[in-house]
């Protein structure tokens, strides 16, 4: 259970589930559409509020659940719509059903969609071409001290934790950026979840960068990361 710890079911005492041993940490979801809609959808209230409540026989009780959601899935059950070289043998509707197991509102409190696609045998063959983990170590770390400072005597860890009024005072854009974002919700129907999360991935990525201001290459980067936004799924 995500929610009791009990894979058996039931049970009169609450109990520490996955997401509650979470905590801190992050919780991984390999193969995440082959779980039931009601497993996901169970995911919603701790993404968002970082706490669960497990009832038992009248009682109560509420656990912390504040951790990373990281999920993994092929793109549908054959596992080759979309791919270079291999064609997908899924019906229009096996892929529907496949992809409706997670649900608009589940999809709209994770951060960062990306699609990985094939490798190519070059990628495979040749050596890594990236940067080594150092340099960005000491950027993700310049990063977070950038965080630590701005938040200072608020309470608030880091950006993922900004609640709707602080993304006013402290994401402010660029005009650009202003004019980007908006021609995104407009063409993308972004909800308002969803417009409050690219503006945290924003912030990020000008931290990153070591910008004060948030602007159109920071924002333009963070509605990349939306790329189920930007498809039909269900």
């Amino acid at each position: 259970y995500l929610y009791s710890g009990r894979h058996g079911g039931g049970g009169t005492v609450p109990g520490p589930g996955e997401i509650t041993l979470a905590h801190g940490g992050v919780l991984f979801l390999d193969e995440a559409m082959e779980f039931r809609r009601s497993v996901l959808e169970a995911l919603r209230q701790p993404v968002e509020e970082g706490f669960v409540c497990v009832s038992r026989l009248g009682r109560s009780v509420r656990m912390p659940a504040r951790f990373m959601l990281t999920c993994a899935a092929n793109p549908c059950p054959c596992g080759y719509l979309g791919d270079t070289v291999k064609s997908c043998t899924c019906t229009a509707a096996q892929i529907q059903r496949y992809h409706a197991r997670v649900s608009g509102p589940l999809l709209d409190r994770i951060d960062l969609h990306l699609e990985v696609p094939r490798l190519r045998e070059d990628d495979l063959l040749r050596p890594p071409a990236g940067e080594s983990s150092a340099p960005i170590r000491a950027r993700v770390c310049a990063a977070r001290q950038r965080q630590h400072a701005r938040f200072a005597g608020t309470g608030i860890p880091c950006n993922a934790a900004m609640g709707s009024r602080h993304l006013r005072e402290f994401c402010r854009l660029t005009a650009d950026a202003q004019g980007l974002l908006r021609t995104a919700i407009q063409n993308l129907g972004l909800s308002a979840r969803a417009h409050d999360r690219i503006l945290k991935v924003a912030r990020t990525i000008a931290d990153l960068d070591g910008a004060d201001e948030i602007g159109l290459p920071h924002v333009a980067e963070a509605i990349q990361y939306r790329s189920l936004d930007r498809k039909i799924w269900f």
